[in-house]
């Protein structure tokens, strides 16, 4: 059987479920719910855009136990019953929460009222002592909502103080001593109140959340805390609006595409990451990349482990094989003289492209300015046309709380992951728009100097609270740092999303992802190392494969700001050489949906990335030159099938 066939006989063997979103159990039951004038979705607990007419007030309301670390525990919920009435409703559940030695249970009830009224509440006890960080009830703010508006704090001792939602991420809390909050958003009040702790709130723009977070218990008290067996936790969140307007639920059937080509930027360097898969590249792979005209390399070296050259020498010979520019980023410790020295050494005994030298600090969360002043200018004299980065390896949080001043980089960087606090498809989603805040917030504190955002991933690689840099697997388990994600629909979908708000916030440069294996854009010349968690065969393409393909088979385009009506259900990333017009339309849903662009598609030619087509695109590296295109019309509503990414042109 030749591996063509292979491929296309594992593809069929794969529901429609796991090629759109791999392994992910995305089984959501949504609840459309109403209250009064509000509208919400109930979901696994949670109640997410509530919203009054089209004005979305609040983006989730949930529970959340954390445990020392800042590890989340996933809860169970039983004895779950919904009782749904025509303007009122009334929810009841019970979680159980375990991971480790931790054990919580709890009983929660969610009422939503006529009179707009929603009340969500919480009594839990502690099954077993663990160490938590935090356990209680949190409220998400969204950003377009709230970016720069006012808001009434009612503190604990019931003076109150006017202040605003930040339009730049602040590095620490803009809310603090909360029990009540006032604002309005169009026309509507909303308020809330907090009982059972003392609230604050937090910009979680700082690990590219799209949201404010209010929550409990307040940071300035020390954490994490022993709860002992028996403890128990009861909260309460009310929430209350009144308008004065009526608020009408626009249910268009279409959602609309508008460009803005008067807002253009130029397009930037994108990369890709070395493969941490423990086989070396193939000649077959190397093949299969360079089909893909990336423009670095991005090679991580500790230089203050033993085996460090041997990292060095392979990743230099593969960029060479790929013929892509190397991207260093150089991980120091206390010797970092002697290591750099070293590095110079050893990269002068070979002619090859560099991209850029990043400079990490092995124990700092973002870069010592002491370290860029040391290291930067020996670099700099012995390769004197590349750039120098310093930052973080970790969140924007990191940077944004430890800005670099030195005054010898000429790029500030920081890596980006959607999931630190959630891992649900809706989350993702919701906060690629975050990555643009993030930028723009960057650039304010910057100095004029230009971004490089390094690497973006799906799944987080470390965890920022305890670690500044990725470890070595030490286990033969599915690795937290792997997505199923990657090889699906929706990986595709996701990425096409990130690359419209990094590509159009002007940035420099990006790297993404990895080149092969689970991590990688396709899977290569190895079967899936965790079939079970990772539906791949080998030589399989991910369906993300081509939106870069896509994409820099065209690189001297130029980016064009375009919008969508409906943003986190279909969204838009168009580009430009002045002439012809490029459109990648995202449909993020497992519904089929239907767009109107505002612009002239006659005689546009379109190809869809879908389930359908999956099969042929995950065996052919050039699905983009031989698939089917369908030709437009002006009257044409374009039709976008679940989970697809769709090419006009």
């Amino acid at each position: 059987m030749t591996e063509e066939n292979t491929i296309k006989n594992f593809i069929s063997s794969l529901t429609k479920e796991q090629r759109w979103h791999g392994n992910h159990n995305e089984n959501s039951n949504q609840v459309y719910l109403i209250a009064g004038r509000l509208s919400m979705i109930y979901e696994k607990g949670n109640l997410r855009y509530i919203s009054a007419g089209n004005n979305e007030l609040i983006r989730m309301i949930y529970s959340a136990v954390r445990i020392e670390g800042w590890l989340t525990v996933s809860p169970v919920i039983t004895e779950e019953k919904i009782e749904k009435y025509q303007d009122s409703f009334l929810i009841t559940y019970q979680c159980f929460y375990k991971m480790g030695e931790a054990e919580f249970r709890a009983n929660f009830r969610i009422e939503g009222k006529s009179d707009s009224t929603l009340i969500f509440s919480f009594d839990g006890e502690a099954l077993s002592a663990f160490r938590k960080n935090r356990i209680g009830l949190c409220l998400l703010h969204p950003l377009e909502e709230c970016c720069g508006k006012n808001c009434i704090i009612t503190h604990a001792d019931n003076s109150t103080e006017t202040l605003q939602f930040p339009a730049r991420i602040v590095a620490h809390q803009p809310f603090v001593d909360i029990k009540g909050m006032k604002w309005k958003v169009l026309g509507t009040d909303c308020s809330v109140s907090f009982s059972g702790d003392i609230f604050e709130t937090e910009d979680q723009r700082n690990w590219t959340d799209a949201s404010f977070k209010t929550y409990s218990t307040p940071l300035n008290i020390p954490y994490p805390v022993t709860i002992k067996k028996g403890d128990t936790v009861s909260q309460s969140i009310e929430f209350k609006v009144t308008s004065d307007q009526k608020n009408e639920q626009l249910n268009s059937e279409f959602i609309n595409l508008s460009l803005l080509p008067d807002q253009k930027s130029d397009m930037p360097r994108i990369g890709i990451g070395r493969s941490t898969r423990p086989e070396p590249i193939t000649g077959n792979e190397v093949g299969v990349l360079k089909n893909i005209p990336f423009d670095h390399y991005r090679a991580d070296l500790y230089l203050f482990e033993p085996e460090w050259k041997t990292t060095a020498h392979k990743s230099i010979n593969e960029a060479i094989r790929l013929d892509y520019a190397l991207e260093f980023a150089l991980i120091f410790d206390e010797n970092a003289i002697m290591q750099i020295n070293d590095f110079i050494d050893l990269l002068k005994e070979y002619q090859t492209r560099i991209a850029l030298f990043t400079i990490y600090h092995k124990t700092s969360k973002s870069t010592p300015d002491e370290l860029t002043d040391t290291i930067a200018p020996l670099l700099k004299s012995a390769f004197p046309k590349v750039k120098i980065c310093c930052g973080t390896n970790a969140n924007f949080a990191q940077l944004n709380r430890s800005r670099p001043e030195s005054i010898h980089n000429d790029y500030i960087c920081y890596s980006i992951h959607p999931q630190e606090h959630a891992s649900d498809n809706l989350t993702l989603i919701e906060n690629i728009q975050a990555q643009s805040h993030s930028v723009e917030s960057a650039k304010a504190f910057s100095g004029g100097k230009e971004l490089w955002i390094s690497p973006i991933n799906i799944q987080r690689r470390f965890n920022a609270n305890s670690e500044n840099f990725e470890k070595a697997l030490s286990t033969e388990n599915f690795p937290p740092q792997a997505d199923s994600r990657m090889m699906s629909l929706f990986g595709a979908c996701w990425t096409a999303g990130s690359l419209k708000y990094m590509l159009e916030s002007g940035i420099q440069g990006l790297t993404f992802y990895e080149t092969v294996g689970e991590r990688g854009i396709f899977q290569g010349d190895f079967d899936s190392r965790w079939l079970d968690e990772f539906h791949s065969v080998k030589g399989m393409l991910f369906p993300l494969y081509h939106v870069f393909r896509y994409l820099l088979m065209n690189k001297d385009f130029r980016i064009i700001k375009s919008k969508s009506s409906n943003p986190l259900k279909v969204d838009i990333l168009s580009i430009s050489d002045g002439l012809n017009l490029k459109t990648i339309i995202i449909n993020f849903t497992e519904d089929v949906k239907k767009v109107k662009p505002q612009w002239n598609i006659e005689n546009k030619m379109m190809i869809q990335l879908n389930s359908d087509t999956y099969f042929d695109a995950a065996y052919n590296k050039n699905w983009i030159e031989t698939a089917n295109r369908f030709k437009l019309t002006p009257e044409s509503i374009i039709t976008l099938a679940p989970f697809s990414v769709s090419f006009i042109e």
